[in-house]
Order: C-alpha cells, then sequence, then structure tokens
C-alpha cells in the first residue's frame, strides 16, 4: 500500500503489508499515526548499506522509549522523558527501493493524550496558523472542556499561535531548583497545608512553578473579596521572574497569598497560574482581580473566573503614561491636566465620554493605538465605573503608596532566588508578627476619641484600630467641608460640597429611601469606608449612623468570624438600649426610694432580688449557648493536623473555628467594656433615650458575599498533602496541557488617592 493514501483523519496502524517510497516518507506516516493516537515520536536509529551507502534499515519509536541513563557524577542532570516504552515500528529497504514495516509494536506503558498530541515537540508545525483549521477547533474544544472555564472558543484563537512557546523554560542558576524543592518539602513539614505545583515543559525542564503557604490560603478565606495579581517584577526584567497574589487583612496589611516563578507572559501561562491558584485556594474565586493592563492576563482571568471583576490597578495605567506620551513633552503639563480631570473629575459616565474625546481631539491622539486599548478597557480602571464595588486600599494612583509596594523591601533587581527564599521566610515571620501585635492592640487598646460626633462612636466600636484611623481623619474633617443642594428629585438628592482642606468641590448623591451614598471622591470604592463628604451629607439630612452596607465586616474587630457582625452589632446595641433605659429607672427609683428610711428598704430589697433573678436568667441562657469545655478543646487542638477530605460525610473540625469564638467572645467582651466605661463616665446623669437611640438605630453590617468568598468543606479538591504526592500527574507536562523621563509625580493628587 502506498503512503500517499494515508491522509485521512483517522491513521491506520502500520500494517506488514505497507509500502512507502523512502524512511521519511515511513517516518512522517508513523508521526502522523502517533498523532492520531497521542504520543511524541523520535528517530532511533537508521543504517546505511555498505556497499551502496544508501539507507536501508530505520527505527522509528515512542519518545519515551528506552531508560533514562546518566552518569552518577552528571553535573544538572537534564530531565528526561524516557521510561521504558516498547512502542516502535522498524522499517526495512526492499530490492526494489520501496520500503516495508519489519516490526510494529503497538502498546505503551504510560497514557496516551490524543487531544494535547499538538503539544508533542514531533508534531509542531514551523508556522501554526497553517495548521487545519477544523483540527485547530478540536483541540482549542479539547481544551476548553478540560478548563470548564471558557464560555467561547474563538476568544481564544491566538492560543495556538504561539504552541512554540510551550517549549521555554525557567532561567535558572545551577542549584536553584534544589532550593527550590528543599523549601517546599521544609515547608510542608513544618504544615501539611503548605501547598505547591509545578509545570514541566515537554523536556521535563522546569517552566512555571506556584506556592503558598497555609496562612495564605487561611488568609484568602477571610479577605479573598479584593486580590491583587502583581507581575511588577516580572515585568521590570527583575533577576528572578517573581509574581504575586496579595490581599489585604482588617488590619490594612498586605497579606501573601501566593507566590509564582514564572517563564514568560504567553496566555498558556497565565492560564496554567490563575488554574492552579484558583485550585489552592479551594476553588473559590474573588469577587475583585487587580492586575496589570496585559492581554494574556486579561484572557486568563476571564477564563477562569468568569464571574470576577476584572480591573487594572490605577498605578499600572498611570505610571505608562509618561512613557508613551513621551514625545508630547511640549503639551505634558496641559494634556496631564486634561486628563487628570476627565479621569477623577467625571462625575457621570457621559461626562467621562465627553471630556476623553474632548482631549483625544486637542491633541490629536486618535491614532495612538495605546491610549485607544485604555478607552476600549475603560471599564475595567476609570473611577466612575467602579461605581459598585471596592477594592479595600488594594488600588491607588501610584506604587509608592500600594500596598504592594510593602514586598520592595524584600525583593530589589539583583534579588537571586537563593537569596529570594531566605527572605520568603522573613516575610512570612514579618507578617504573622506584625498582624499579631496589631491583633493585640485591638484587644487590649481602647481607640480615643476626639469628637462628640455619633460616627466616630458608632465605628469605634467595631473597626479594628488602623481603619478606625482612617475613618476618624475623615469624620474630623468634615468640619471643613460645607455643603449646598444642586439637585433633588423623587429618588434622590445631589449635592455639592465644598471641601476647604483640599480647596476642591466634590458632588455627593443621597438616596434616602435606600440608603445609598455615593461621591465623587469615591473614597468608598477605592479605600473601603465613607469620606468626610458623605459624613457631612448624611449629617445633614439627619442621619447620624453610617448605613450598614458601607461598614465592611473585613474592616472589623469580627473579620475573621463566620458569623456576620450585623447580628452581634444588633444583641450589643440592643444591650445599649435596655442598659439606657434601666439607667433611667434607677435614677428614678433613686429619688423616690430615697425620701423616706421605709422607701429606702423596700428600693434595696428589690434590687437585691431583682439582681439574683437577672444572674439566674443570664446564667440559664449562657449554659444553653456555649460550647462545653471538651467542644473548644477539641476545635483549638486540629491546629497544624492535616485534615482528610476523602470522606465528604465525616464532620472534621474547623481549626478556624477556634479563633471564631475567641473573636465572637473578644468583641462583645471589648464592646462591652467600652459601654460600660461611656456609661461610668456619666456620672449619675440621665441618660438621653433620644441619645441611645442614635447608637443603637443601625441595622446591621454589609457583608461581603461570604459564599463567594469562604471556601465550603472542599470534598472533591486535592489538598496539599495529597496534591504533593501527585504533582507529576496533576501539575507536570501532562497536566499543563490543559490549561492549556516625565516624572508621574506631575499627575495631579486627587482626593481618590488621598
Amino acid at each position: 500500500m502506498d503512503s500517499s493514501i494515508s491522509t485521512s483523519d483517522t491513521i491506520l496502524e502500520p500494517q506488514p503489508d505497507l509500502e512507502f517510497e523512502s524512511h521519511e516518507a515511513a517516518y512522517s506516516y508513523y508521526k502522523e499515526y502517533a498523532k492520531s493516537v497521542g504520543f511524541g515520536t523520535a528517530k532511533l536509529s537508521s543504517r546505511r548499506s555498505r556497499v551502496s551507502k544508501e539507507f536501508i534499515d530505520a527505527k522509528f519509536t515512542c519518545i519515551r522509549y528506552g531508560n533514562k541513563q546518566q552518569s552518577d557524577d552528571a553535573i544538572n542532570p537534564r530531565p528526561s522523558p524516557k521510561i521504558g516504552c516498547k512502542a516502535s515500528m522498524h522499517v526495512k529497504r526492499k530490492q526494489n527501493g520501496k520500503w516495508y514495516v519489519y516490526s510494529f509494536i503497538k502498546d505503551h506503558n504510560h497514557e496516551l493524550l490524543p487531544a494535547q498530541a499538538h503539544f508533542f515537540r514531533s508534531h509542531r508545525n514551523v508556522d501554526p496558523l497553517k495548521n487545519d483549521i477544523g483540527r485547530r477547533r478540536k483541540n482549542l474544544a479539547a481544551v476548553s472542556k478540560l478548563f470548564h472555564a471558557y464560555q467561547n472558543v474563538d476568544f481564544l484563537e491566538g492560543y495556538m499561535r504561539n504552541q512554540h512557546d510551550k517549549g521555554r523554560c525557567l532561567v535558572l542558576e545551577e542549584g536553584d531548583a534544589q532550593v527550590l524543592l528543599e523549601l517546599f518539602m521544609h515547608m510542608q513539614e513544618e504544615n501539611p497545608k503548605f501547598f505547591y505545583a509545578v509545570d514541566l515543559n515537554e523536556e521535563h525542564r522546569l517552566r512555571n512553578v506556584f506556592w503558598v503557604d497555609a496562612k495564605g490560603m487561611e488568609d484568602f478565606n477571610n479577605f479573598g473579596d479584593v486580590v491583587s495579581f502583581d507581575t511588577t517584577y516580572f515585568t521590570n526584567k527583575y533577576k528572578i521572574p517573581l509574581v504575586l497574589f496579595i490581599g489585604v487583612n482588617h488590619h490594612v496589611q498586605p497579606t501573601l497569598l501566593g507566590c509564582a516563578l514564572i517563564a514568560d507572559e504567553t496566555l498558556y501561562t497565565f492560564l496554567w497560574l490563575m488554574q492552579t491558584w484558583f485550585v489552592a485556594m479551594g476553588e473559590h474565586a474573588p469577587r475583585v482581580m487587580l492586575t496589570d493592563q496585559n492581554s494574556a492576563i486579561k484572557a486568563a482571568v476571564a477564563a477562569v473566573f468568569p464571574n470576577t471583576r476584572h480591573c487594572f490597578c490605577l498605578w499600572h495605567v498611570l505610571e505608562k503614561l509618561p512613557r508613551h506620551l513621551e514625545y508630547l513633552s511640549l503639551w505634558h503639563d496641559s494634556l496631564m491636566l486634561k486628563f487628570d480631570k476627565c479621569i477623577y473629575r467625571s462625575w457621570t459616565e457621559e461626562q467621562f465620554e465627553k471630556r476623553w474625546w474632548k482631549m483625544v481631539d486637542k491633541f490629536h491622539l486618535r491614532e495612538m493605538q495605546w491610549l485607544q486599548s485604555l478607552y476600549d478597557d475603560r471599564k475595567q480602571w476609570v473611577p466612575v465605573f467602579m461605581r459598585d464595588i471596592s477594592f479595600a486600599g488594594l488600588s491607588t494612583a501610584s506604587r509608592s503608596d500600594s500596598l504592594s509596594s510593602s514586598f520592595d523591601k524584600y525583593v530589589h533587581g539583583e534579588t537571586s532566588l537563593r537569596d529570594f527564599i531566605e527572605q520568603y521566610r522573613i516575610i512570612l515571620e514579618d507578617r504573622y508578627e506584625e498582624e499579631a501585635k496589631a491583633d493585640f492592640n485591638a484587644w487590649h487598646e481602647t481607640p480615643e476619641l476626639k469628637s462628640p460626633s455619633p460616627f466616630e462612636k458608632q465605628i469605634s466600636l467595631v473597626y479594628t484600630h488602623e481603619i478606625f484611623k482612617k475613618f476618624q481623619v475623615e469624620v474630623l474633617g468634615a468640619a471643613a467641608c460645607h455643603l449646598k443642594k444642586e439637585n433633588e428629585d423623587q429618588a434622590s438628592t445631589t449635592y455639592s460640597v465644598k471641601d476647604f482642606e483640599d480647596n476642591q468641590n466634590y458632588m455627593v448623591e443621597w438616596n434616602e429611601s435606600k440608603s445609598d451614598i455615593y461621591c465623587s471622591c469615591r473614597s468608598f470604592e477605592y479605600r473601603g469606608y465613607l469620606c468626610r463628604h458623605a459624613i457631612v451629607v448624611l449629617q445633614m439630612s439627619g442621619v447620624f449612623t453610617i448605613p450598614s452596607k458601607y461598614i465592611l465586616q473585613r474592616w472589623t474587630n469580627a473579620a475573621l468570624s463566620r458569623r456576620p457582625i450585623s447580628q452581634k452589632l444588633d444583641e450589643v446595641q440592643s444591650k445599649v438600649r435596655r442598659y439606657s433605659d434601666l439607667c433611667r429607672r434607677a435614677i428614678i427609683l433613686s429619688e423616690e426610694g430615697s425620701l423616706s428610711l421605709e422607701s429606702y428598704n423596700l428600693a434595696v430589697s428589690s434590687i437585691k432580688e431583682a439582681l439574683k433573678q437577672c444572674v439566674s436568667v443570664n446564667n440559664s441562657v449562657e449554659n444553653d449557648v456555649r460550647p462545653t469545655t471538651s467542644m473548644i478543646h477539641d476545635v483549638s487542638g486540629v491546629h497544624g493536623h492535616n485534615q482528610s477530605v476523602n470522606a465528604p460525610d465525616a464532620k472534621a473540625a474547623d481549626p478556624r473555628l477556634a479563633n471564631t469564638i475567641k473573636t465572637s467572645q473578644s468583641v462583645e467582651a471589648a464592646l462591652e467594656r467600652q459601654i460600660n466605661e461611656n456609661n461610668a463616665n456619666r456620672k449619675g446623669k440621665q441618660v438621653s433615650l433620644a441619645g441611645a437611640a442614635n447608637v443603637g438605630s443601625q441595622d446591621g453590617f454589609h457583608h461581603m458575599e461570604p459564599s463567594d468568598i469562604r471556601p465550603t468543606p472542599m470534598h472533591n479538591v486535592m489538598m496539599p498533602a495529597q496534591v504533593h504526592n501527585m504533582v507529576p500527574a496533576m501539575f507536570t507536562n501532562v497536566a499543563s496541557t490543559h490549561f492549556h523621563n516625565v516624572a508621574a509625580t506631575h499627575l495631579h493628587d486627587s482626593r481618590l488617592h488621598r
């Protein structure tokens, strides 16, 4: 049979009656067969005639044929795919010049990958765009099915255009891989929940690496609403290709949610990395993901986190302005003023559109591709489009103000991988120490009130110290604001607020029926708490408590609790109202009881009896709801032990529950102490019910979608200890195919990043 007939999608197994024009034609046929079945090929050997010097014999094999041979004293040995596979095809030349199949071994000792066969080096084309369109879409569909997140195969057309990039690998110094492995082994010995994954290329060389410690995973459970993916060290060509997943805790401290070393900026790399991080976080996605403006990252985030709001960090966008607009240096100051006004001073989307195109036309920028890309992606970075989210301080106008910059003291341009590994341990220790110190201060220090403002008093009961200090500045700054009503309709009222501190005007919209308030300085969207402009509008509208939706649980002392703080706050504020009422009644009783000895004795007797009954009732209630000592011991005793997730019905104790119990009791105890101190300072003065109502009318706190950011028990997800033993199967080559000089300070500092 002539080899030319073997061109259909289904390649027949090599048969003894097959004939080929040359040994190259035979090898081409074997490659096509291998590609359809799902393995890579290699030429093992060939032999020439001693007389005619022509080829008379050739043997082609699976790339995993044979066994690895490496001398014991080899330095930095290269990984080998050989695992003793016997699959091969042996061909020989006849007298008439034709070639035939002398022997064929079909069976392999490893998994075959037909859907990912195009990743094998032997099956790559020089120009992947010339691949058959139907086959390319078939491969994409296979990747999409495995990835289970792609909604549109067409948008990943570019994914196949860079298949030659899949052979790239990390550029490491000698011994770096061993240092990494030692770190991973040591970290997992200390805590079995430590998670790491590796991605190998076809030559089994290290391509991408990801890891996260147990504290990082716990921090994501508690503060996973907003995550920043920082590629600064990679894009700025640092010595180590490091990228970080960064969050922020309730003390406004950065949290390290994962580290990675990557070989390139291809879509493949970011798909693998995002999917791996997603698995490590218990298959729970953040509500908001902040990244640089990068087409590959944008596609990867859309694929892996289709329900996540993807935004660009402001400073990532703004730092590129001087470089891209350098040729306009003569008009730079004027352009920056227009850009600043367009970005920060646009109250509505329509106003932004008008100012943007006016700026573009004035400076003749319509043909500038980068600026056009900014406009196309405007809903991912322009502040006017960020009305319904909060970045919790992770998106700032300059890197120096960002929480990401806190890692700059550990990583420099010439920091080697070995140096970073040493710094990594210091980073973790510093993070733990800073958070422990802030927790201690939160429970042992009472924030100082600096004004009689009911807003300050309300928030002092619940915010952590750091965020309370920031909010306190806004409360005090409200005295420097003057408002003027601009517009009123059935739904809302719009005010113009003059801030005399920075001599700027801001627009504030207040909807009383929905308790919605929105300020053009966008403090809540970018920092996570209300600004002075909103406070003065609430005050002038007769509202003396911050609406519940604008008090994020992530900023409170009860941020680690599974129970929404709104429930605890209702209880505490109910105690405040009852306490105030009892004080008022006690004053009346004291006045009447002191008029005679008989009335005094009656009052004292009644008080003693009432006190005894109250204590009895309260003890009975506490016994009904308080966990037993053995329960608390069992819960807190699971720290440091790997929990099995193979038994979905097993009610494994959650180590975070111990912290929840402690936190809940501590919050209530701290608030109780504050209430007692406040009332002790009254020195017998009558407490007005109106004053108590101002404190107690709070409905609750806004909880940032706990179902979205707190993982449920991961019955079907491999924990790190399990992944450690399955890395070759899950995250190596096989699994990787599844995922498939103008100063910026010239920008005007706005209220957005004060």
